[in-house]
């Protein structure tokens, strides 16, 4: 088992593995139970907890407080959220079969792969976080009006808020960031390689 897939498995209850080995590849939201949904709410942080990583470890370390930093934290932000929604899944379901699979979803939450760039300032940073929060929202909003089960819907709600909430919660950290932070450097400050 590798480290990561270790580090899967003691943050968010099952191995990625575990998912790969199921073949759904669509959400009837009709149908969605509520461990359905759930596990579809812990794999949707996972997602977003990866890809913040992710994106952290491209930008690199350049400062104390960079927008790497920034990744970072907002990784250990969403695998909170999803530890949380993982053990209360585990108190209502105990270990019974997921139904639900990450090929199901894509970047609900998580940032578009394609945003971050070189030189990105913390603001940058802020700014995809908050879409991606919104998109997060747009997803338990749009989702809503299909499911049928009501201890569901009032997940659903929930979750709803909470993005709503995170969203508020970054608009306001980012009014600490000053107006001027564009990009920490732009590819017009950055020497080209000198020849030999």
């Amino acid at each position: 088992m590798s480290l990561t897939e270790s580090v899967n498995e003691r943050r968010w209850g099952f191995e990625i593995g575990d998912l790969k080995d199921m073949r759904n590849d669509r959400i009837d939201f009709g149908k969605l139970t509520l461990m359905d949904a759930l596990d579809l709410a812990v794999l949707i942080e996972h997602e977003a907890a990866e890809r913040y990583l992710e994106f952290a470890e491209l930008l690199g370390d350049r400062y104390k407080g960079d927008a790497g930093d920034f990744f970072r934290e907002m990784a250990g932000y969403e695998a909170l959220h999803g530890e949380s929604l993982s053990q209360r899944r585990k108190d209502l379901f105990g270990n019974a079969p997921r139904r639900m699979t990450s090929e199901m979803i894509w970047s609900v939450e998580a940032p578009d792969e394609s945003l971050p760039r070189a030189f990105m300032s913390v603001r940058q940073a802020y700014e995809i976080a908050i879409e991606s929060e919104q998109k997060a929202y747009d997803f338990f909003d749009k989702a809503l009006v299909h499911l049928t089960e009501r201890e569901t819907r009032v997940l659903f709600e929930e979750l709803r808020a909470e993005e709503a909430e995170h969203k508020e919660m970054l608009i306001e950290k980012l009014k600490a960031v000053p107006d001027e932070a564009g990009p920490d450097l732009t590819s017009d400050n950055v020497d080209e390689p000198s020849e030999f």
